[in-house]
């Protein structure tokens, strides 16, 4: 994580690029940026060894990659916190990676339950990005990859149908950069208390999704 630690003019440059009114059409791409960054890493975590050419990712935006790194840092922070929510998802909500659709709809209906309670926080927003991240890596490490473009392209439908309005008003992905103290990524205490209820959410995301597949 040498990136973060940056100066802060650099910092403030980053943020300058995102300081104006972003179109629905560049959030949603920008979202989904960040969500093949975030499935790459998970991959390479789990040992699976996949290059951004291999699953067709293109390169992220220089700007957009700090922000990329910030959301790696706080995606490892709430994966440290309960790790096991975030292992064998499929088998958690108890679907087969093998069908895209059904992949598809158990995403949507996960992100769905996450932010369905309360306001919506970045630690919702980044649990959503824990959970595509785990997913993909059942979908890979079970010889199902051309599935990881499905789940980016559903959180992209999330983003757009309910996040778009909320990351406006927040002047797009860069204030989530704010959730670090000092770009050390050392989080702060509003981002944790955010984690805690994501991790809550989950729970009970998962015993919904299974009550509603029986």
């Amino acid at each position: 994580m040498d990136v973060l630690r940056r100066s802060s003019m650099f910092a403030s440059e980053v943020l300058d690029v995102f300081d104006r009114s972003l179109t629905e059409k560049e959030l949603v791409s920008q979202s989904k940026a960040l969500c093949r960054d975030y499935i790459l890493s998970r991959l390479n975590q789990n040992g699976l060894g996949w290059s951004k050419t291999e699953i067709n990712f293109s390169a992220p935006n220089a700007a957009l990659a700090e922000v990329s790194l910030v959301l790696l840092c706080l995606g490892d922070e709430l994966e440290c916190i309960q790790p096991s929510l975030y292992r064998n998802v499929a088998r958690q909500l108890n679907i087969s990676v093998a069908m895209e659709n059904v992949v598809s709809d158990a995403f949507l209906g996960v992100a769905t339950e996450i932010f369905s309670i309360r306001s919506i926080t970045w630690g919702k927003v980044v649990a959503m990005y824990a959970v595509a991240g785990a997913l993909a890596v059942d979908c890979v490490r079970q010889g199902h990859p051309i599935t990881v473009h499905i789940i980016v392209d559903s959180l992209g439908q999330f983003v757009r149908k309910f996040l778009v309005p909320w990351l406006k008003r927040r002047g797009g992905w860069a204030e989530i950069m704010k959730c670090v103290v000092k770009m050390d990524c050392t989080p702060e205490r509003p981002w944790l208390s955010s984690v805690i209820d994501s991790l809550k959410y989950f729970l009970t995301t998962v015993y919904v999704y299974i009550m509603k597949e029986q």
